[in-house]
């Protein structure tokens, strides 16, 4: 269904519903929040590269809440397998047949805490989830269902014991950001409300499951000009050509890209995308998926620095094709 003025509307109410009702278990992050809210209507998956206790269990519980949804958190470790997440198959003596015992990674909102924590192996148990929402073991494939987000995290400190996430499973991340510590006034009202200190678990639902998987459906159909399609092709084309990248941004990057403007423009109460929604993602959605060059690295170098240049080298569309 094409997106309408009054679609676009009620798109920008729901949205704006969801994100202050997040809001009120992670106080004064609401970019991050809409950010997130985003990748989940955009139906891609976010990474956060954050210092310990800063609000990543509560956002993920409190969006699965705020949508109906429910939540799983897996704690990554070395010793974690891979069934430990897909779930396994079960011999049933009561009816010998096998049965099928879902993991955690069925769940609306997978949280995967310290991803880098887990082995190559036990890592790429989420790709094919990630990618196809789907699980297949034994050769048989179970739907995730919708709606289905994964946000994984993984410490910026303390990387003895880690496994560095390879380039193919960091391009399957939508967005990568970070929440942050709170400003000193949301500091004081999360001190003052420390009795009781997660307050995901006291949200309600706002909106029904299904809800998202229409506005998912609405904002993929959202209007965006051959002009802004070509001005993101030339942005792509900005990263790989960059002396300071071994690889830029993969295609994958650039229909991401389209995905996430489309629900950022929708947000907005809008029915089609304007180049500045590009800028807005530009960082958080491509600077996670360039392979720098060590020596330009050693030099400064750095995946924002490079974004910030191609943005300020390709002129934006100024009217449409």
């Amino acid at each position: 269904m094409a997106m309408t003025q009054d679609n676009a509307t009620w798109f920008a109410e729901a949205f704006s519903t969801i994100v202050d009702n997040v809001g009120k278990a992670l106080l004064g992050k609401e970019e991050v929040i809409r950010l997130a809210l985003t990748a989940m209507l955009a139906e891609g998956h976010l990474l956060l590269e954050d210092a310990p206790g800063t609000g990543k269990t509560a956002l993920a519980r409190a969006l699965a809440a705020s949508v109906q949804g429910t939540h799983s958190r897996i704690q990554f470790t070395p010793d974690l397998l891979p069934s430990d997440i897909t779930g396994v198959t079960i011999f049933d003596q009561a009816t010998s047949s096998w049965q099928f015992h879902p993991g955690p990674v069925f769940s609306s909102i997978v949280l995967a805490d310290e991803i880098n924590r887990a082995s190559p192996k036990t890592q790429s148990a989420l790709l094919e989830v990630m990618e196809e929402s789907t699980v297949t073991v034994d050769g048989k494939r179970h739907e995730a269902g919708r709606p289905f987000m994964v946000i994984a995290t993984q410490n910026p400190v303390e990387q003895a014991g880690t496994y560095r996430l390879p380039e193919a499973q960091l391009d399957r991340f939508l967005m990568k950001t970070s929440i942050g510590y709170p400003a000193r006034e949301a500091l004081t009202r999360i001190l003052a409300g420390s009795a009781k200190p997660d307050r995901s678990k006291g949200l309600s639902p706002v909106v029904a499951s299904t809800v998202v998987a229409s506005m998912a459906d609405l904002a993929a159909d959202n209007h965006v000009e051959d002009a802004v399609l070509d001005y993101i092709g030339a942005l792509v084309e900005a990263t790989r050509e960059a002396d300071e990248t071994r690889m830029g941004v993969s295609t994958r990057g650039a229909i991401g890209m389209t995905r996430a403007v489309r629900v950022w423009a929708a947000a907005q109460g809008r029915t089609f995308v304007l180049p500045d929604d590009v800028k807005d993602l530009a960082q958080v959605v491509w600077a996670h998926r360039l392979v720098m060059d060590p020596d330009a690295e050693f030099t400064g170098a750095t995946a924002t620095g490079v974004i910030t240049a191609a943005l300020a080298q390709v002129p934006a569309p100024t009217r449409r094709s």
